[in-house]
């Protein structure tokens, strides 16, 4: 066990936003306000490996329903997680044990451990996802099997919802999905509730620790004055694909998603583009193209200078970016995971091409 603490905020921001590949929710909102709890509470959080659960313990994923450009200007309430997570223990008749990070990417990282802290429980370290991903079903809980209600839903002004059955974890999406656009546009969500049994089974573990890693990591090469992608690239597994300008941003909000492209020139006359396409999440790239990284390997874009990553409802034309690409979890990589994270899940017929090696 271990505890994050004030000392912790900034690098969990910065590996969560590398981790996030674009999506996730703004990183620096969910650092303000998990330093506000962390001053509040007066204590850290406990982060618990999933073997000091036991099996028959109650735990609940947690996060945020939404479109990312929704978020930088919809902020969550303070206690908008507490009626949803106590809501589910009544509903099941058992009280919840443990938070588990719904997915390990952007200020979703960071809101299991608000809710944590206002609930007094321990999140685990670890996720269903090893990044982020914008749709429900697009997680290894679901890949394994686990059902995804009951679930639920709330908003900001206090109303809870509860999902007591749902066929299928497409369902769970395109419901949720649609009550969350009426809730504004983003909402906060718990989902799935399983046991500790379940949970052990099919978590992508050490995600947490691993986001913290890295925020260490870029912190440091800002203070040596290395080369903050370099580091970031070494220390996933993964490898700098481009350097350059944007210099194009599409960018809408449809359906409660962000979705767009972008283009990212070669610095000089090189004539060398880069171009991405998002929805919430970097999808896929393609150098001069050719495909270079798609999902669900991990897309990521950062500031050139000092490593800050770049969230999609931050990118802008003039911004100078370095893009990395890194390998996804194994877990993400099997047959049956790659039929709903894969690129042809997001309606591109383009061949996935593993990058060598795992993110953990």
């Amino acid at each position: 066990m271990w505890e994050v603490t004030l000392d912790d905020t900034q690098a969990l921001a910065l590996g969560a936003g590398v981790l996030g590949t674009g999506g996730g929710g703004n990183t620096y909102i969910g650092r303000i306000w998990l330093e506000r709890e962390l001053r509040l509470s007066g204590k850290g959080c406990r982060i618990v490996d999933a073997d000091e659960l036991a099996d028959d313990a109650l735990a609940v994923g947690i996060g945020s329903m939404g479109a990312p450009t929704v978020g930088v200007e919809k902020l969550d309430a303070r206690e908008e997680y507490l009626p949803i997570v106590r809501a589910l223990g009544q509903h099941v008749g058992k009280p919840i044990d443990a938070l588990v990070i719904g997915e390990i990417g952007g200020a979703n990282s960071l809101i299991p451990l608000i809710a944590g802290l206002q609930l007094g429980l321990p999140v685990v370290d670890g996720d269903g996802m090893g990044r982020a991903f914008p749709e429900l079903q697009m997680d290894n809980f679901s890949i394994t099997g686990i059902s995804t209600s009951p679930f639920g839903l709330g908003d900001s002004h206090g109303n809870t919802v509860i999902f007591q059955r749902v066929d299928s974890p497409f369902r769970a999406e395109q419901y949720g999905r649609a009550l969350t656009i009426e809730m504004g546009g983003s909402a906060a969500l718990a989902m799935p509730t399983m046991t500790g049994r379940q949970m052990k089974a099919s978590l992508i573990r050490g995600t947490l620790s691993l986001t913290r890693r890295l925020g260490h990591a870029l912190l440091d090469a800002r203070r040596r004055s290395a080369d903050p992608a370099e580091v970031v690239a070494r220390l996933a597994n993964g490898r700098v694909l481009f350097r350059g300008k944007i210099t194009d941003v599409r960018r809408e909000t449809v359906r409660g998603f962000a979705r767009g492209h972008l283009k990212i020139a070669g610095f000089g006359e090189s004539g060398e583009l880069m171009e991405i396409v998002f929805q919430n999440e970097h999808l896929i790239a393609w150098h001069n193209g050719d495909v270079v990284c798609t999902v669900p390997d991990l897309v990521s874009i950062l500031n050139l200078d000092d490593g800050e990553p770049i969230g999609t409802e931050m990118l802008r034309y003039g911004l100078r970016v370095a893009v990395i690409g890194m390998p996804a979890p194994r877990e993400l990589k099997t047959p049956a995971a790659l039929r709903l994270v894969g690129p042809a899940a997001f309606g591109y017929d383009v061949p996935f091409v593993p990058m060598p090696g795992h993110l953990l």
